[in-house]
């Protein structure tokens, strides 16, 4: 049991948990050292746990990342600051920049880190599976990445959104009149 966290993240086979004086603690699997938390670590607001992989966004706007790093998904670009949310999928990494804009790096077999041009005004990023979900200003999903299952093709009409969540095959959307959209794999109805 771990007391006292104020945010939890979930990947994989492993969890990590923020704690109120802003260290990070992990737990679960770590066949890639995915859980265990650099050392020097502090003043941490946000945590993110990919497939074998971990991401802590730190008071200051900079992004820590560690574990697997097979396909660059804990190379943070050099000079990546001004960071508002952070998210992680199987293998990429998502950052929403304080400007509204969006930096994605690691996997890009698929376009999953392949950030449509001219993408602005964004207030929330969500990482799946092999694909990635924006949420703008006015409401608009944006979709990118793997879309086998149609999980990044936003529905049409799909307005006044308030929340996105990137799963591993499907997306989810909350609309501000509390009704909930999803799209892709629904094999589990999910």
């Amino acid at each position: 049991v771990v007391s006292e966290a104020v945010a939890v993240s979930a990947g994989g086979s492993r969890c990590l948990a923020l704690k109120p004086d802003g260290s990070v603690i992990g737990w679960g699997g770590n066949d890639h050292r995915q859980t265990n938390i650099p050392g020097g670590l502090s003043q941490v607001r946000a945590v993110a746990a990919g497939r074998n992989f971990s991401l802590a966004l730190r008071k200051d706007g900079t992004v820590a990342a560690w574990g697997n790093n097979d396909y660059g998904q804990t190379k943070v670009p050099d000079g990546l600051a001004g960071v508002k949310a952070i998210s992680a999928g199987y293998h990429h990494s998502i950052a929403l920049l304080e400007n509204g804009r969006v930096v994605a790096w690691g996997d890009n077999d698929d376009g999953q880190t392949d950030v449509p041009a001219g993408l602005e005004q964004v207030t929330s990023v969500s990482a799946g599976g092999l694909h990635s979900l924006a949420l703008k200003a006015n409401g608009e999903v944006v979709a990118w990445g793997y879309n086998g299952w149609g999980q990044a093709t936003v529905p049409h009409g799909l307005t006044n959104v308030t929340m996105v969540a990137a799963g591993g095959s499907h997306s989810l959307a909350l609309k501000s009149d509390g009704t909930v959209v999803g799209w892709g794999l629904n094999f589990y109805c999910q």
